[in-house]
Order: structure tokens, then C-alpha cells, then sequence
């Protein structure tokens, strides 16, 4: 952390273009590097930093299109991405933190490696170049890339196969690279390494890691090739040590990122999932961890807790108005498929009473009202259509006249507080929404906690894949002993941290260490498949969503199987229990009317605003579709045969 802290306090951020390189000619003063001082070891932790919030933030969004977390809202722009009625401002942060903040910086930092033969930073710009850009493939399709970050003001777009390449090539590079000794005089890469602290090898995984990803992620391609992405994986990660997982802090007196004011030390993902009281959790995503869905065996799988928020009731005062005792309540989660919970004003969310609280409801329907009256565990009288309730000192409610409201205490938000957002300790993230109480309005879930680490690759997402390429291959033992190592590693990965934050001091019990006979229990049950004849693409899946949290491969593996179409192959219905949005509207971007055409689902985004308002040209001539409603549900490159 004390490295962070350093660079965080000392370094000047370089974010100018590199056409905009006629900056006045004046002695350099190593504490505010200018575009042409700047070294590899200024640039490396920013261009991580801005890739990495571009991630987070990409994380956030797709997790909801992908009906794992939803909004409150359903007006703002994240809201409509939860009703698949997406907004051109969607596209907006992550282009913004890809570019701007990180992009820009990679080619004058492998310039500046290069001549001293700093490999490992050349190879770090190559790896961070392709990362970046075949998040933005995901995302878009077409994109600037042969001609982006140069001279020109209005680059030309490449198709995605172009891009692919390009990125597949970097990743090779960065392979090569890494794998040189640096020069005498090189700069250290232990020095501005926030990843992996200048471990080479840890990156050469990395790469490899990636390879597979993308390797894998053609399955639609006639180019697809199981053993290349077996040769990869087998020089990926092979254990949780070897993963590239950022640490991340929650830190008193953190600065703030320029292009959106959030902490720069805190977890990517938390920034945009947590950091606020609008995110939810759904209840599919919640059906998985409890095995609830159709044909789950019901088993409740032990890191539902750890990863699903909680809060306070039946809480207790003393004439103090102290807490001496509470229950928790774990969210149910917001059921977007089935639900028209937003189109009727919900989920509100939760205040405390700091007082005895009296709401009058207005009840015209007698049917409603009795059975309002009869689900009601407060005080209450009832005259003629309106029904007062009081609240009494201590509880959680909900602070509105709409009776369909009252019971939204049920779904528990996703906010987890830092030092920068009214936290109260470094090893406190309780989300307190009175700071004059104790009352705990949400736990905070693991991958998207101020302190959580930020995943980038890891051991767990490797064993999926394997599971995935052995089961397409017809070897469903290989398959199934990977889907199995898969859950152990995610288990195992998962204590690690848990353990770290009991040390830490912890008090939330959402962060201890789960009971290692729950795990084993789990892993036996009928939970987890047990006869490798039975494997189905549908329980790797499943496991590789829990694994992997709010990232966004999830997304794109949605993509590959057509969403629950289950058009793909002989797999059957991947996502069990999928479909789109109840309150879903907006057919003229999705205008598809049956699952098996593509067009009816969510396919990619639209660009952003930065490249329609200003190389519209270019923009219009890269896709028959683009800035049109329809561009939403066009197939990305790799999501089309």
C-alpha cells in the first residue's frame, strides 16, 4: 500500500494525446512529469489505474445487462440498461478512463522503454494495449484501433477481426518480452508495477490467461481450436497464487480520479456497484447461490452469504438508544424477469428511525387493504381507506405513502461505505445510514467491497474454461475433474481474503472465513454434479458466474450460448430460468420477436457520444447499423458465426 500511496501522492497524471506533444521546452522537474518526461515508471501505475476503472465500470454495466444486478432507478441511464432500453451515455466512462486516461499513455511508454531496454514495461504497454482494446471489441465491435492514439483526429474504425488480431499479436509480444532480462540501467518494474509487483512471471500467466480467454471466446468461429486453448491454459495460472488479483485499499485522506472524483485506492467494480445506495442484486443471480432454480436441489451454497448483503432488523434499543440486539436480514433480490417492481416506483430504499415514525397509507381497494393489514407487524389502526402504521424507534422502513412500497425493507442495497463516503474505520465498511446510530442498513458484498481485491485473471476462471473446452471435446472426465478444481478454487480463493480481513479486524460477520465443513458439505451435495456422465454447460456456467462475481466475461459468455436460447450446439439451456426483462419495451433495439434470433437479445453497445459528436464520419462508415436503435442488438465479430 505505501507504493500506492506514493504514487498517488507524488505523481503527476499524464493524460494528453500523443499528436499534443508541443508542450513548452523547460526543465524537467521529476515531481510533475510533463508527456515527454514522463518515465515508464510514472506511466505504468496510471495507465493500470484508468484501465482498471474502465473494467470496474464495464463490470457494472454488463452485470446488469446479464441480469445479475439492477438500479433502483429505472430512468437514469443505468436503470434503462437494466430494462434493456440502453442510453448512448452508457457508453461514456468507460471509453473515457480506456482512453483518455490509460490508452493515450502506452505508446510514449514503450517509446521511453525502449530505449534503455526496459522489456518488462514494453511488454506491460503491449499487455495493457490489448487488454484495453478487446474489452472495447466486447463492448462495441467496431472501434478506432490501427489508427487510434496517433496523429489523426478522426481515426478510421477496424472491424473486430482486425482488432482481434492486432490484440492476440500484442499479447504474444508481451510474452516474448517479458521473457528478456532488462538492461543494465533499465527502469524497475518493481517500481511502477501496481499489479503484480514487477513479477514477470506472474505476467507471463497473465498473457497467458488472456490467450485463453480470447481464445476460447470464437467458440462460434470455424477457427476455433480446443488445443490451442488447452496449450494455452497450460501456461496460465495453475493455482490462486499465480493470479493476478490487485489488492485494494480503503485508505483516510484518499485522492480522487479525475474524470468521475472517486477514490483512486479503492476496488474498480465498488466504484460503480457499491459505491452508492442504487445497486441491487436480482433475484436470479440469488437463485443461483441458493439453488432455487429450475431443477436446483436447494442447497444453499455457503458463499451465498459472502457475496449476497444483509441488514439489520428486529433491532433492540436500550433507554440509550443502543443496539442490544438484531437479526439479520439477507436480501431477497430484485426479480427483474417476472417483476414489475419498477414500473410501480420500486425498490425504494431503507431509513432507519431515529424515532417513532407514523405513515398514513391510502388504501382505496379493500381486498389490498386486508391484506396489507394482515402482513403488518408494526402498530397500526385503520380508518375508513387509510391505514396508519407506526414505525417505532430502531426499525428500518420504508419512508413513503405508497403501501406497495412498504415491504421494499426485503431488498438490501449493495452499498458498502469507504473512508472517502462517510466510512467510519479502515476495517469498517458497514454501510450506516444514520451517523448517529450503529444501525447496518447493508453488509457490503464480496467482490465489490472498498478493500476487495480487483480481479483481473484468475486460477478459478481457468479451470471453467478447461470444463468448457473438455465438454465441447466430448471428454466429459477431464471436464468434470476441471469443473470441480474450478469450485475448489474459488472456495480457496475466497477464504484467503475472508482470512485477511478477520485478521484485519472485521467485525462484519460477511467477512469471516466460511466454516470448512459447510464447503465440504457443499462439494458433496447434490449441489455440485457428482458423476462426471452428468455434467452440463449448464453447471459450469453457474459455477463460473459465482466465481467470478460481477465481471464482464460473464456477459460475453451469455453472448457466446445466445443467452437461454439454447440454439448453441447440443448444451441445451445454459442460463436456466433467463429471459428479458419483464418491463422490457424497447423492441426497435431489440427487434428480434423469438429467442433463436440473435436480435432479440442484448448483443453490444452503442458508442459513445466523444466519437458520434466528433468523427461521426468514420463512426457511420464502420457499421450499416451504427447510431441506429438496432446497433444495440447487432452480434459483435466473435458473437457471429
Amino acid at each position: 500500500m505505501k507504493k500506492i500511496l506514493q504514487i498517488i501522492l507524488s505523481l503527476m497524471i499524464v493524460v494528453s494525446f500523443t499528436s499534443c506533444n508541443k508542450w513548452l521546452d523547460v526543465n524537467v522537474d521529476p515531481d510533475n512529469p510533463t508527456d515527454k518526461s514522463a518515465t515508464p515508471v510514472n506511466r505504468l501505475p496510471w495507465i493500470q489505474h484508468y484501465y482498471g476503472y474502465a473494467h470496474g465500470t464495464a463490470n457494472m454495466r454488463t452485470s446488469t445487462i446479464a441480469g445479475i444486478l439492477t438500479q433502483s432507478s429505472a430512468t437514469a441511464a443505468n436503470g434503462l440498461l437494466a430494462a434493456w432500453n440502453p442510453a448512448q451515455s452508457s457508453a461514456t466512462t468507460i471509453y473515457q478512463n480506456w482512453f483518455l486516461g490509460a490508452g493515450v499513455n502506452i505508446g510514449p511508454m514503450i517509446e521511453m522503454a525502449e530505449k534503455n531496454g526496459s522489456y518488462h514495461y514494453m511488454a506491460a504497454g503491449y499487455a495493457m494495449k490489448a487488454m484495453g482494446f478487446l474489452m472495447m471489441l466486447d463492448l462495441h465491435g467496431e472501434m478506432p484501433y490501427t489508427e487510434a492514439m496517433g496523429s489523426k483526429y478522426n481515426p478510421s474504425y477496424d472491424q473486430g477481426d482486425v482488432i482481434y488480431a492486432g490484440c492476440m499479436a500484442d499479447l504474444d509480444k508481451a510474452i516474448e518480452l517479458f521473457g528478456k532480462t532488462q538492461e543494465p540501467g533499465a527502469y524497475k518494474f518493481t517500481e511502477g508495477d501496481t499489479w503484480n509487483g514487477g513479477d514477470a512471471s506472474k505476467w507471463i500467466k497473465l498473457c497467458y490467461g488472456l490467450k485463453a480467454r480470447y481464445l476460447n471466446i470464437i467458440s462460434k468461429k470455424s477457427t476455433y481450436d480446443p488445443q490451442a486453448i488447452l496449450a494455452a491454459l497450460d501456461k496460465a495460472p495453475k493455482s490462486n497464487a499465480e493470479n493476478t488479483s490487485v489488492k485494494r485499499y480503503n485508505v483516510q485522506g484518499d485522492a480522487t480520479n479525475f474524470t468521475v472524483a472517486d477514490p483512486y485506492q479503492t476496488n474498480f467494480t465498488w466504484n460503480s456497484a457499491a459505491y452508492g445506495t442504487g445497486q441491487r442484486l436480482t433475484r436470479w443471480y440469488i437463485n443461483l447461490l441458493t439453488n432455487s432454480y429450475t431443477g436446483g436441489s436447494g442447497v444453499v451454497d455457503p458463499r451465498m452469504t459472502k457475496l449476497v448483503p444483509a441488514m439489520m432488523k428486529n433491532v433492540k434499543l436500550n433507554s440509550a438508544n443502543e443496539i442490544v440486539s438484531y437479526e439479520w436480514a439477507r436480501d431477497i433480490g430484485v426479480d427483474m424477469m417476472y417483476s414489475d417492481i419498477r414500473q410501480n416506483g420500486g425498490p425504494l430504499l431503507a431509513s432507519y428511525a431515529t424515532a417513532d415514525q407514523k405513515i398514513t397509507y391510502t388504501i382505496a381497494d379493500e381486498t389490498a387493504r386486508n391484506t396489507f393489514v394482515a402482513n403488518l407487524q408494526q402498530p397500526y389502526t385503520v380508518t375508513g381507506d387509510k391505514v396508519e402504521v407506526t414505525y417505532k424507534k430502531g426499525s428500518f422502513y420504508i419512508n413513503s405513502t405508497n403501501y406497495k412500497r412498504a415491504g421494499d425493507t426485503v431488498y438490501v442495497n449493495m452499498r458498502s461505505n469507504s473512508l472517502s463516503t462517510l466510512g467510519r474505520a479502515v476495517n469498517d465498511t458497514y454501510y450506516y445510514p444514520v451517523s448517529t446510530s450503529n444501525a447496518v442498513a447493508g453488509t457490503g458484498s464480496f467482490h465489490a467491497r472498498p478493500d476487495s481485491d480487483f480481479d483481473v485473471v484468475t486460477y478459478a476462471e481457468m479451470c471453467f474454461i478447461k470444463a468448457e473446452v473438455y465438454l465441447r471435446m466430448g471428454q466429459a472426465g477431464p471436464a468434470h475433474t476441471a469443473y470441480l478444481e474450478g469450485i475448489r478454487a474459488s472456495f480457496a480463493r475466497m477464504q484467503s481474503k475472508l482470512t485477511d480481513w478477520k485478521a484485519a479486524g472485521v467485525k462484519n460477520p460477511d467477512q469471516m472465513p466460511m466454516e470448512q465443513a459447510d464447503i465440504d458439505a457443499y462439494m458433496a451435495s447434490a449441489a455440485v454434479v457428482q458423476n462426471a456422465a452428468n455434467l452440463k454447460m449448464s453447471d459450469i456456467m453457474k459455477e463460473k458466474i459465482i466465481a467470478m462475481g460481477f465481471d464482464f466475461q460473464i456477459w460475453n459468455d451469455m453472448r457466446r450460448f445466445n443467452y437461454s436460447a439454447g440454439n448453441i450446439g447440443n448444451f441445451g439451456v445454459v442460463y436456466i430460468d433467463y429471459k428479458r426483462p419483464y418491463e422490457f419495451t424497447a423492441t426497435s433495439k431489440m427487434p428480434g420477436t423469438s429467442p433463436t434470433d440473435p436480435t432479440y437479445w442484448f448483443r453490444r453497445f452503442t458508442h459513445s457520444t466523444h466519437e458520434s459528436n466528433y468523427n461521426n464520419e468514420q463512426l457511420l462508415a464502420s457499421n450499416p447499423l451504427a447510431m441506429k436503435d438496432a446497433i444495440w442488438s447487432d452480434p459483435v465479430w466473435w458473437d457471429k458465426p
